[in-house]
Protein backbone atom coordinates (compact mmCIF):
# COMPACT_ATOMS: atom_id res chain seq x y z
CA UNK A 1 0.00 0.00 0.00
CA UNK A 2 0.95 3.32 -1.16
CA UNK A 3 2.95 5.42 2.21
CA UNK A 4 2.21 8.83 0.38
CA UNK A 5 -0.23 11.03 2.24
CA UNK A 6 -2.12 14.54 1.54
CA UNK A 7 -1.97 17.01 4.71
CA UNK A 8 -4.44 20.09 4.89
CA UNK A 9 -4.08 22.70 7.15
CA UNK A 10 -7.40 24.97 6.73
CA UNK A 11 -6.72 28.53 8.60
CA UNK A 12 -8.88 31.22 8.63
CA UNK A 13 -7.06 32.84 5.60
CA UNK A 14 -5.41 29.89 3.43
CA UNK A 15 -5.60 26.17 3.44
CA UNK A 16 -1.95 24.73 3.26
CA UNK A 17 -1.91 21.51 1.37
CA UNK A 18 0.84 19.71 1.92
CA UNK A 19 2.09 16.08 0.28
CA UNK A 20 4.21 13.96 2.72
CA UNK A 21 5.61 10.39 3.41
CA UNK A 22 5.15 9.04 7.28
CA UNK A 23 8.93 10.04 7.78
CA UNK A 24 9.18 14.00 6.19
CA UNK A 25 6.84 16.46 4.46
CA UNK A 26 7.32 17.05 0.87
CA UNK A 27 6.17 19.87 -1.55
CA UNK A 28 3.67 22.24 -0.25
CA UNK A 29 0.56 24.75 -2.06
CA UNK A 30 -1.73 27.18 -0.83
CA UNK A 31 -4.79 27.85 -1.61
CA UNK A 32 -6.92 30.81 -0.35
CA UNK A 33 -9.68 29.94 2.53
CA UNK A 34 -12.79 31.68 0.89
CA UNK A 35 -16.53 31.30 0.94
CA UNK A 36 -16.39 31.23 -2.78
CA UNK A 37 -15.54 27.58 -3.11
CA UNK A 38 -17.17 24.92 -3.69
CA UNK A 39 -16.73 21.02 -3.15
CA UNK A 40 -16.16 20.83 -7.27
CA UNK A 41 -13.45 23.58 -7.40
CA UNK A 42 -11.33 22.55 -4.11
CA UNK A 43 -11.84 19.22 -5.81
CA UNK A 44 -10.42 19.70 -8.64
CA UNK A 45 -7.81 21.77 -7.35
CA UNK A 46 -6.81 18.42 -5.86
CA UNK A 47 -6.74 16.78 -8.71
CA UNK A 48 -4.33 19.79 -10.50
CA UNK A 49 -2.05 19.06 -7.60
CA UNK A 50 -2.09 15.78 -7.82
CA UNK A 51 -0.49 16.09 -11.40
CA UNK A 52 1.87 18.42 -10.63
CA UNK A 53 3.33 15.88 -8.38
CA UNK A 54 3.27 13.01 -11.31
CA UNK A 55 0.72 11.36 -8.57
CA UNK A 56 -3.06 10.10 -9.26
CA UNK A 57 -5.93 9.73 -6.13
CA UNK A 58 -5.23 5.69 -6.07
CA UNK A 59 -1.59 6.75 -4.77
CA UNK A 60 -2.51 8.34 -1.52
CA UNK A 61 -2.49 6.23 1.25
CA UNK A 62 -4.92 8.29 3.13
CA UNK A 63 -5.86 12.68 3.41
CA UNK A 64 -5.74 14.08 6.97
CA UNK A 65 -6.74 17.21 8.00
CA UNK A 66 -6.55 19.86 10.71
CA UNK A 67 -9.75 22.72 10.14
CA UNK A 68 -10.46 25.43 11.92
CA UNK A 69 -13.48 26.89 9.55
CA UNK A 70 -15.89 24.14 9.92
CA UNK A 71 -17.83 25.28 6.31
CA UNK A 72 -14.67 24.88 4.42
CA UNK A 73 -13.62 21.61 6.18
CA UNK A 74 -16.96 20.25 4.98
CA UNK A 75 -16.35 21.55 1.47
CA UNK A 76 -13.10 20.09 1.54
CA UNK A 77 -14.27 16.28 3.31
CA UNK A 78 -16.46 16.15 0.10
CA UNK A 79 -14.13 17.30 -2.33
CA UNK A 80 -11.94 14.21 -1.17
CA UNK A 81 -14.53 11.82 -1.34
CA UNK A 82 -16.16 12.60 -4.60
CA UNK A 83 -12.37 13.59 -6.62
CA UNK A 84 -10.20 11.06 -4.43
CA UNK A 85 -12.18 8.79 -3.18
CA UNK A 86 -11.03 9.06 0.55
CA UNK A 87 -12.69 10.37 3.38
CA UNK A 88 -10.40 12.16 5.17
CA UNK A 89 -8.94 11.81 8.71
CA UNK A 90 -9.49 14.66 10.81
CA UNK A 91 -7.88 16.12 14.20
CA UNK A 92 -9.12 15.72 16.38
CA UNK A 93 -12.47 13.91 15.63
CA UNK A 94 -10.27 10.52 14.63
CA UNK A 95 -7.67 10.60 16.58
CA UNK A 96 -6.48 10.84 20.34
CA UNK A 97 -2.94 12.30 20.90
CA UNK A 98 -0.45 11.04 24.31
CA UNK A 99 -0.48 14.55 25.43
CA UNK A 100 -2.68 15.81 28.80
CA UNK A 101 -5.22 18.92 27.59
CA UNK A 102 -4.68 21.30 30.93
CA UNK A 103 -7.28 23.71 29.41
CA UNK A 104 -10.32 24.45 32.15
CA UNK A 105 -12.79 23.62 29.09
CA UNK A 106 -10.59 21.44 26.74
CA UNK A 107 -13.23 21.44 23.67
CA UNK A 108 -12.39 25.41 23.70
CA UNK A 109 -8.82 24.83 22.20
CA UNK A 110 -8.57 25.28 18.71
CA UNK A 111 -7.17 22.23 17.38
CA UNK A 112 -4.51 23.82 15.48
CA UNK A 113 -2.88 25.70 18.94
CA UNK A 114 -3.43 21.60 20.33
CA UNK A 115 -1.71 19.83 17.41
CA UNK A 116 1.47 22.24 17.46
CA UNK A 117 1.71 22.26 20.74
CA UNK A 118 1.69 18.37 20.08
CA UNK A 119 3.81 18.13 16.97
CA UNK A 120 6.23 20.35 19.26
CA UNK A 121 6.75 18.33 22.25
CA UNK A 122 7.33 15.36 19.49
CA UNK A 123 10.04 17.30 17.83
CA UNK A 124 11.50 18.42 21.09
CA UNK A 125 10.90 15.71 23.35
CA UNK A 126 14.31 16.31 25.70
CA UNK A 127 13.73 20.13 26.85
CA UNK A 128 10.97 20.36 30.25
CA UNK A 129 9.18 23.00 28.74
CA UNK A 130 8.25 24.52 25.25
CA UNK A 131 6.30 27.61 23.73
CA UNK A 132 4.62 27.36 20.44
CA UNK A 133 4.54 30.30 18.73
CA UNK A 134 2.52 30.37 15.67
CA UNK A 135 1.94 33.47 13.22
CA UNK A 136 -1.37 32.98 11.16
CA UNK A 137 -4.36 34.97 11.50
CA UNK A 138 -3.82 35.28 14.95
CA UNK A 139 -0.71 35.08 16.62
CA UNK A 140 -0.70 32.22 19.61
CA UNK A 141 1.90 31.33 22.05
CA UNK A 142 0.41 27.64 23.38
CA UNK A 143 2.92 26.18 26.62
CA UNK A 144 4.10 22.72 27.34
CA UNK A 145 5.32 21.60 30.55
CA UNK A 146 6.52 17.59 30.40
CA UNK A 147 3.44 16.29 28.53
CA UNK A 148 0.56 18.26 29.35
CA UNK A 149 -0.71 21.32 27.38
CA UNK A 150 -0.94 24.04 29.65
CA UNK A 151 -2.95 27.00 27.64
CA UNK A 152 -1.53 29.87 26.40
CA UNK A 153 -2.26 33.40 24.76
CA UNK A 154 -3.76 34.65 21.77
CA UNK A 155 -2.61 38.00 19.96
CA UNK A 156 -3.59 40.04 17.11
CA UNK A 157 -1.84 38.33 13.64
CA UNK A 158 0.89 40.21 11.76
CA UNK A 159 -0.88 40.57 8.17
CA UNK A 160 -4.23 40.71 9.77
CA UNK A 161 -3.27 43.86 11.54
CA UNK A 162 -1.87 45.34 8.44
CA UNK A 163 -4.71 44.50 6.72
CA UNK A 164 -6.93 45.99 9.26
CA UNK A 165 -4.74 49.25 9.61
CA UNK A 166 -4.80 49.74 5.97
CA UNK A 167 -8.63 49.53 5.44
CA UNK A 168 -9.28 51.97 8.61
CA UNK A 169 -6.97 54.85 7.44
CA UNK A 170 -6.85 57.24 4.84
CA UNK A 171 -3.89 57.86 3.91
CA UNK A 172 -1.69 54.71 5.22
CA UNK A 173 -1.21 52.44 2.09
CA UNK A 174 -1.16 48.82 2.47
CA UNK A 175 2.38 47.62 2.82
CA UNK A 176 3.86 44.20 1.41
CA UNK A 177 6.08 43.71 5.49
CA UNK A 178 9.53 42.66 3.23
CA UNK A 179 12.26 41.91 5.23
CA UNK A 180 14.88 44.15 4.27
CA UNK A 181 16.88 45.14 7.50
CA UNK A 182 18.27 43.22 10.40
CA UNK A 183 18.23 46.79 12.06
CA UNK A 184 15.21 48.59 13.15
CA UNK A 185 15.49 52.27 11.23
CA UNK A 186 14.02 55.35 12.72
CA UNK A 187 11.46 55.67 9.36
CA UNK A 188 11.76 58.41 7.02
CA UNK A 189 9.13 57.34 5.17
CA UNK A 190 5.60 56.20 5.75
CA UNK A 191 6.49 52.70 3.91
CA UNK A 192 9.88 52.55 5.98
CA UNK A 193 7.97 53.19 9.22
CA UNK A 194 5.16 50.94 8.78
CA UNK A 195 7.36 48.21 7.72
CA UNK A 196 9.77 48.13 10.62
CA UNK A 197 7.09 49.08 12.71
CA UNK A 198 5.31 46.27 11.82
CA UNK A 199 8.21 43.51 11.67
CA UNK A 200 10.30 44.95 14.26
CA UNK A 201 6.95 45.91 16.60
CA UNK A 202 6.18 42.09 16.67
CA UNK A 203 9.23 40.55 17.08
CA UNK A 204 9.69 42.78 20.41
CA UNK A 205 5.93 41.71 21.35
CA UNK A 206 7.53 38.01 20.47
CA UNK A 207 10.13 38.42 22.87
CA UNK A 208 8.72 39.97 25.32
CA UNK A 209 5.69 37.85 26.18
CA UNK A 210 8.05 34.80 25.80
CA UNK A 211 10.26 35.87 28.28
CA UNK A 212 6.84 36.13 30.49
CA UNK A 213 5.69 33.32 29.99
CA UNK A 214 8.95 31.65 30.61
CA UNK A 215 8.61 32.72 34.40
CA UNK A 216 5.57 30.46 34.59
CA UNK A 217 6.94 27.67 33.01
CA UNK A 218 9.02 24.99 34.81
CA UNK A 219 12.61 24.81 34.22
CA UNK A 220 14.45 25.19 30.79
CA UNK A 221 12.00 26.52 28.40
CA UNK A 222 12.41 25.66 24.60
CA UNK A 223 10.09 28.46 21.84
CA UNK A 224 9.57 27.40 18.64
CA UNK A 225 8.67 29.84 15.62
CA UNK A 226 5.47 28.42 13.08
CA UNK A 227 3.86 30.04 10.37
CA UNK A 228 4.01 31.85 7.39
CA UNK A 229 6.16 34.49 8.98
CA UNK A 230 7.66 32.99 11.53
CA UNK A 231 11.35 32.36 8.85
CA UNK A 232 11.48 35.99 8.03
CA UNK A 233 11.05 37.04 11.81
CA UNK A 234 13.26 34.97 13.19
CA UNK A 235 16.15 36.94 11.27
CA UNK A 236 15.26 39.69 13.91
CA UNK A 237 13.66 37.75 16.51
CA UNK A 238 15.85 36.38 19.10
CA UNK A 239 13.33 34.29 21.05
CA UNK A 240 13.44 31.17 19.03
CA UNK A 241 15.37 28.30 19.83
CA UNK A 242 13.98 26.54 16.32
CA UNK A 243 11.89 27.30 13.24
CA UNK A 244 9.63 25.34 11.98
CA UNK A 245 7.17 26.89 9.39
CA UNK A 246 4.70 23.95 9.18
CA UNK A 247 4.49 22.85 12.84
CA UNK A 248 0.57 22.04 12.40
CA UNK A 249 0.89 19.54 9.20
CA UNK A 250 3.82 18.40 10.85
CA UNK A 251 1.98 16.98 13.68
CA UNK A 252 -0.50 15.22 11.14
CA UNK A 253 1.85 13.36 9.57
CA UNK A 254 3.40 12.26 13.40
CA UNK A 255 -0.28 11.28 13.98
CA UNK A 256 -0.81 9.29 10.57
CA UNK A 257 3.03 7.85 11.11
CA UNK A 258 2.46 6.22 15.19
CA UNK A 259 2.54 9.61 17.04
CA UNK A 260 -1.25 9.24 17.99
CA UNK A 261 -3.96 6.67 18.17
CA UNK A 262 -6.13 6.59 14.98
CA UNK A 263 -9.67 5.01 15.64
CA UNK A 264 -10.45 4.76 12.15
CA UNK A 265 -6.87 3.53 10.91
Amino acid sequence: MSEQLLLADIGNTCIKLVFARPDALQAAYSLPTRAQHTADSLGLSLLQLLSLQGLAAKDLAACVVCSVVPDVNTLFQEACRKYLGKAPLSFPGDFTIDMKNGYDQPQEVGADRLLAAFAARKLFPDTPSLISVDFGTATTFDCVSGNTYLGGLICPGLFSSRNALAANTAKLPRISLEMTDSRVSIGKSTITSMNHGFLFGFAAMTEGLCERLKEELPGPTFVVGTGGAAHDLARICRAFDAVRPDLILEGLRLLWAGGGACASK
